[in-house]
């Protein structure tokens, strides 16, 4: 079977090569304050077979450039300037770091949620939020292979992000996260079978940043938009109801101490007998995860394409 192979984690791979703590906006401060570092990790992955490339444009959203008196952060002891000017230059060096591995990989230009990741309730109204989308679409589209909407929390987002990536001819995959409770269910609480729904109009329905446990329930329900399906997921021990609630960092969160790359590796196999023929990882899921999801999925008889 052709298997499409992810690359891991970005945000906890910048953090442990910068040798600098998690804090808000990090992921994207490096890529100002150390140039080069993202495609260095572009490279991990590329090296040991991923064959996509996600930009690292995750954050880059206007809304999240603003000070701290407009962003969810306010209050927690970080302060954040206005850098909404820097919105250009951000997504321009996020593409230019991926190209490092253009010979090698598909680039898949990463758009993450607007308001925050798991908050449905700080989403905009679909109206609202694809002219937002739209905008980081149109800006990454000539320069990537295809959009990659991550960690869709809500069926509002959903929505948006499609109308948003069809306003540009490449490929749109739609990643929802779901509950750690119940993978048949969005973060929002919305069935995760309404997603599917929409996802009919996507090229890719997929999972991802939730544990690997409910990943197999997610593949079956997503099996009914009828497009290729896929799953990464994160290596945190939960996503902790601080996170969630706002006003916290990464730091929030716990990585998991049972997740090797064996243990991960044996999670991602048993996704393909649910459907998934486009696999990676999430936070926490480094280049040594993903060497031995692909050595695994050489030795079962899969072309990594």
């Amino acid at each position: 079977m052709d298997v499409t192979l992810l690359d891991g984690g970005m945000g906890q791979e910048l953090i442990a090569r910068s040798g600098k703590p998690a804090a808000p906006r990090w992921s994207l401060q490096v890529m100002l304050d150390n140039p080069g570092l993202v495609a260095d990790v572009h490279k991990a992955y590329a090296d040991v077979g991923a064959t996509v490339a996600t930009t690292n444009s995750y954050a880059i959203h206007r809304d999240r450039l603003r000070g701290a008196d407009t962003n969810h952060y306010a209050g927690t002891g970080h302060h954040l300037p206005d850098i909404e000017h820097q919105f250009p230059e951000l997504l321009e060096t996020a593409v230019t770091e991926a190209q490092a591995v253009r010979s090698r990989s598909r680039v898949a230009g990463s758009i993450g949620p607007l308001g925050a990741s798991y908050r449905s309730d700080l989403h905009p109204s679909v109206e609202d939020s694809i002219p937002l989308y739209a905008e980081i679409v149109k800006t990454l589209a000539p320069s990537v292979d295809l959009m990659l909407f991550e960690t869709v929390a809500s069926l509002t987002a959903a929505k948006a992000c499609l109308a948003a990536g069809r306003q540009a001819d490449k490929p749109v995959w739609l990643a929802f996260t779901v509950s750690d409770e119940d993978g048949t269910r969005l973060r929002s609480g919305e069935p995760l079978a309404d997603a599917a729904e929409i996802a009919k109009g996507a090229d890719a329905a997929l999972v991802n940043c939730s544990i690997p446990e409910v990943i197999p329930a997610a593949l079956d329900v997503l099996a009914a938009a009828g497009v290729p399906t896929g799953a990464y997921a994160n290596g945190f021990e939960k996503i902790a109801q601080a996170f969630i609630d706002g006003g916290s960092t990464v730091e929030a969160l716990s990585a998991r101490q049972d997740l090797s790359p064996e243990a991960y590796a044996a999670h991602a196999m048993r996704w393909l007998d649910h459907g998934a023929t486009i696999i990676g990882g999430c936070c926490e899921v480094g280049p040594a995860h993903i060497a031995e999801l692909h050595r695994r999925l050489i030795e079962k008889g899969h072309k990594v394409v």
